[in-house]
């Protein structure tokens, strides 16, 4: 008949009592009042957590308490995608080397990157040279565990955004809503180069004078260049649909609008199209009035006489 081993335990009743120095004192009273300070030695370096010797010649440390941190530097790491029962956190985290900033050496302790369910793989963040800032227990007392673990510093955040405003779009451009809200396309005439500009602007970009002379520009027009978007738009019929630059009949500028009434990879240069208005009941001072552009059925215009306005 076998008999199975007993276990063996080492206990000492009431826990194990011993003098941690003045070195390694001052390191945890300071870390009880939730700071990392690191010890100089006599070749300059800074040590964390101190020690009482330098490590590279054997030498006593100077006894020059230098504070670091508590933002430090992530070295290497380990992730831990399963924690067991004895381990400090209980969701995944990360095993790292930490190296606070004005420190030369690095700390092996717990890096807390969010909340992950057990058995997720590495996060994308983590990663060699990761910012990261000490987080204190609430209770502490002056012992290592009062670094409750290392956390990523904030480097990015996501807020909901809305802005409503009120836009004056200036004289021309008011008048030129007045015609819209009455289904008439209004554009104003350069007096030095005679280009007619649609949407008028009240100036002209390319001589820098201002305009005033007023020229009534038709619904009809041609597509010079144009793209295929994939993503939806409420102003749009569907998805795929194609935003253009049209040259209205009597404009020498393009106007961007959409192009509607034909599959989205029928839209081409060079197609005679001409404005979809709304019922005139829902006429407003705005180019929404023009639900889109769609095809004329003319004749496409030949490349040469649009090539200018790519």
């Amino acid at each position: 008949m076998s008999q199975s081993s007993p276990n063996h335990v080492l206990e000492f009743p009431g826990g194990y009592t011993r003098s941690v120095g003045p070195v390694i004192g001052r390191f945890l009273s300071d870390l009880r009042d939730g700071r990392l300070v690191g010890v100089r030695t006599r070749a300059g370096r800074v040590l964390f957590p101190p020690l009482e010797y330098d490590p590279d010649t054997g030498e006593d440390v100077t006894g020059e308490f230098v504070e670091v941190g508590p933002v430090g530097t992530v070295e290497s790491f380990s992730w831990v995608p399963e924690p067991l029962s004895s381990h400090p956190l209980d969701r995944p985290f990360a095993w790292a080397l930490i190296r606070p900033d004005g420190a030369d050496t690095a700390i092996l302790h717990v890096l807390d990157v969010g909340e992950f369910e057990r058995g997720a793989k590495q996060p994308k963040r983590l990663k060699t040279g990761l910012r990261v800032r000490a987080e204190f227990r609430g209770d502490p007392k002056g012992e290592i565990s009062d670094i409750k673990a290392f956390r990523p510093e904030v480097s990015m955040i996501n807020s909901p955004t809305r802005l409503e405003y009120d836009l004056r779009p200036g004289k021309a451009l008011d008048r030129f809503f007045e015609g819209v809200a009455e289904g008439r396309l209004l554009g104003h005439r350069c007096d030095v180069c005679g280009k007619v500009i649609v949407p008028m602007a009240g100036l002209c970009a390319k001589d820098g004078v201002p305009t005033t002379e007023e020229v009534e520009v038709a619904d009809t027009g041609v597509v010079t260049t144009f793209a295929v978007n994939n993503l939806p738009d409420p102003r749009a019929p569907e998805v795929p649909f194609v935003s253009a630059y049209i040259l209205l009949d009597g404009a020498d500028i393009t106007m961007l609008a959409l192009v509607a009434g034909i599959p989205a990879d029928q839209v081409r240069m060079g197609m005679r199209v001409k404005a979809a208005w709304k019922p005139r009941e829902e006429w407003g001072p705005t180019l929404t009035n023009i639900r889109w552009f769609e095809p004329t059925g003319e004749p496409d215009v030949a490349f040469e006489t649009i090539e200018e306005y790519l």
